[in-house]
């Protein structure tokens, strides 16, 4: 082969990237009262929950939703509850549960976006946490066969770390029978397809 064309083929590696799907992704623009963070949703690995999102997304249904759990160090959950911690539905209620992909192999690292969920592990609906931490290391992940499933990664923040970091600093309370909820509401005013 001759020096031209290693030095074409390295060129052609570096423009495409490793040849990852990242550039299909889809990608939404999250709007919060603190600024913004953009997330990439990793279709590949999470179709369920990718799909689940950009319907809820795509319906408008976390326009005026709280981050409503912030604990600093550990995660930042939103997409459930309105001011004065009121639980929002569709018209029609929550649609239904959608399956845990907790074994996609990807990991709770600080800046992924994760499903929340109840203990049952197949409860996940509309709302989501974005790691604060590295809680890859913890009980968030999945750990194989035989253990407790963990929480369902399904796409990781590409701008706007500063934004969860300011949303994971603000003071907390117990408010409405929920604890760590912010004194101040931090709203999420849209979630954008892009």
């Amino acid at each position: 082969m001759s020096f031209r064309a290693v030095i074409t083929g390295v060129a052609l590696v570096m423009i495409l990237g490793t040849g990852t799907a990242s550039a299909q992704n889809p990608v939404v623009v999250m709007d919060t009262s603190l600024g913004s963070i953009t997330i990439e949703l990793d279709q590949d690995k999470a179709p369920i929950s990718v799909e689940n999102f950009l319907q809820y997304t795509n319906d408008g249904f976390y326009e005026g939703t709280l981050f409503h759990r912030v604990i600093s160090g550990f995660m930042i959950q939103g997409g459930g509850f309105t001011s004065g911690m009121s639980q929002k539905t569709t018209p029609d209620g929550l649609r239904a549960a959608i399956k845990n992909e907790a074994d996609n192999g990807l990991s709770n690292a600080r800046g992924t976006i994760a499903m929340a969920r109840t203990n049952v592990v197949d409860s996940a609906t509309s709302q989501f946490f974005i790691s604060h931490g590295e809680n890859n290391a913890g009980s968030l992940d999945h750990s194989g066969p035989g253990t407790a499933f963990g929480y369902a990664v399904f796409g990781r923040v590409t701008e706007g770390m500063d934004v969860v970091d300011k949303i994971a600093d603000v003071a907390t309370n117990r408010r409405e029978g929920h604890g760590d909820v912010p004194v101040e509401d931090v709203t999420i005013n849209s979630v954008t397809a892009q």
